[in-house]
């Protein structure tokens, strides 16, 4: 009994917090509520016995990504009325792909036999003396190993990628040369300066 509602409690605080993401007015406001539904889907993975993946989400998404999107909010300058002329004008399109998505689950959940043998396994249970997290890495370096390094290359790629498209040179800022500074030896880097001490009193 507690643990349904404990996942009621979570489900409904997740789909709360999501609608206030999306119709909150104030940018940051949206990221704090992202991160609460975070923190309640890490509750629902705890109840279902997946403490690895529920970790995951606190500390990557909540520790991360969440907190970058709140640096970069507070960091920019947003307009609202901008951002309420942009969500108007994808609202249809976003709630299409929505019910699109919604529906799929539907299908998911209760007629499994239309998509693939790989889903008909939710919901069974597996003896097992192996944690989530030796299962999980079993599954990844075993059966799945060539997707996950696929995955881990395109994510370098990406990330390769969107280092040189936002790479801009400036004149105006000192670049490092490292050939230069391992070239460099003590003659060509180090100057003696003899100061007259004399000359600078007589002056004064």
């Amino acid at each position: 009994m507690f643990p349904a509602l404990l996942f009621y409690i979570f489900s409904l605080s997740i789909i709360a917090s999501a609608l206030m993401v999306i119709f909150s007015k104030q940018p940051i406001n949206s990221v704090l509520f992202l991160i609460f539904s975070f923190i309640n889907a890490s509750g629902l993975f705890l109840l279902a016995g997946a403490e690895f993946l529920a970790l995951i989400i606190v500390i990557v998404y909540v520790g991360a990504v969440a907190v970058l999107f709140l640096f970069v909010i507070m960091m920019l300058d947003f307009n609202p009325d901008n951002i309420k002329e942009e969500t108007k004008k994808y609202l249809p399109i976003g709630l299409m792909v929505g019910g699109v998505l919604f529906f799929e689950i539907i299908l998911m959940m209760y007629s499994p036999e239309l998509f693939s043998k790989d889903f008909q396994i939710i919901g069974r249970i597996v003896e097992t003396d192996l944690t989530n997290t030796e299962i999980l890495g079993n599954l990844i370096y075993t059966e799945y190993f060539l997707q996950f390094q696929m995955a881990g290359f395109i994510l370098l790629v990406a990330m390769i990628g969107a280092i040189v498209l936002t790479l801009r040179h400036r004149d105006y800022v000192r670049r490092q040369v490292i050939s230069d500074q391992i070239s460099r030896d003590s003659s060509t880097s180090i100057e003696l300066i003899d100061i007259n001490l004399k000359t600078r009193e007589s002056k004064k």
